[in-house]
């Protein structure tokens, strides 16, 4: 591990807005806060999850833009999580936390009825493992577990692939859905919220690509059925390089 990783990891470790529990931690001490988040906050309000947050840009604006909901930003990367958290801390950002922990992990986190609402920004669509997809079945159903009823799933993404795939999922399975559309920019509905833009969204922007988003509630009834997938064509680029965001990696077998 880098100097760099080193030193970030030692700094988050003394941050008051970061809470540190991967799987190996919960499993040895149990998870102390489930039930008394608000109490972590300070105020009864709205908890809203942002997944795979990587370095908190969206958790961090949306906090700074919703004063009257609290935000947490939950991602494994510790080296990511430090500069959200660190402009948590200098900015005083009352309403913003961070979470290192595995997506996986969040019913032994969060009690039933905790979370009101959760972003899914810019995943990786994982167009090979369904199971690793974060709007899979599987991790909508985990997410009842701890979302309020008609509690609300968003998803902002420039991927094809996972935007069609989550549509088909939510009207194969009657889902509510809020806000639909497959160019937001372009739609109309881009209001202040939906329009926070990170830094790799503003260079999927400028390559060209639209940005698709589908915001959805959850059903009191979540024994959910995957919809077929054979159809939906593979997205025909990969990811930005991190050491250089305007490369392009163009595959069609992904």
């Amino acid at each position: 591990m880098g100097k760099n990783k080193l030193k970030k990891f030692a700094e988050i470790e003394q941050l008051e807005c970061v809470l540190q529990y991967p799987r190996e931690r919960i499993v040895a001490e149990g998870f102390p806060f489930k039930g008394e988040w608000h109490s972590l906050f300070g105020n009864s309000n709205p908890i809203v999850l942002e997944l795979g947050c990587g370095k908190g840009e969206y958790t961090v604006a949306l906090a700074k833009r919703e004063s009257k909901k609290n935000f947490i930003g939950i991602d494994i990367k510790g080296a990511r999580l430090w500069s959200g958290a660190k402009t948590v801390t200098a900015e005083k950002i009352s309403n913003a936390k961070f979470l290192r922990t595995e997506i996986e992990n969040l019913h032994e986190i969060f009690d039933s009825g905790e979370v009101e609402e959760i972003w899914i920004t810019f995943p990786d669509p994982q167009m090979q493992k369904v199971r690793k997809r974060l709007t899979s079945t599987g991790f909508i159903m985990r997410y009842g577990g701890f979302l309020k009823p008609k509690g609300r799933i968003h998803l902002k993404t420039d991927s094809p692939f996972l935007y069609e795939y989550t549509r088909r999922l939510v009207m194969k399975n009657n889902l509510e859905v809020k806000e639909d559309t497959a160019d937001l920019y372009g739609s109309g509905l881009a209001d202040p919220v939906k329009s926070i833009k990170t830094f790799y969204e503003s260079q999927w922007l400028a390559r060209g690509k639209t940005i698709k988003y589908i915001s959805f509630l959850i059903s009191d009834n979540m024994n959910l059925e995957e919809p077929e997938t054979e159809d939906i064509e593979k997205d025909d680029y990969r990811a930005f390089s991190r050491h250089n965001p305007t490369i392009n990696h163009y595959s069609s077998n992904l």
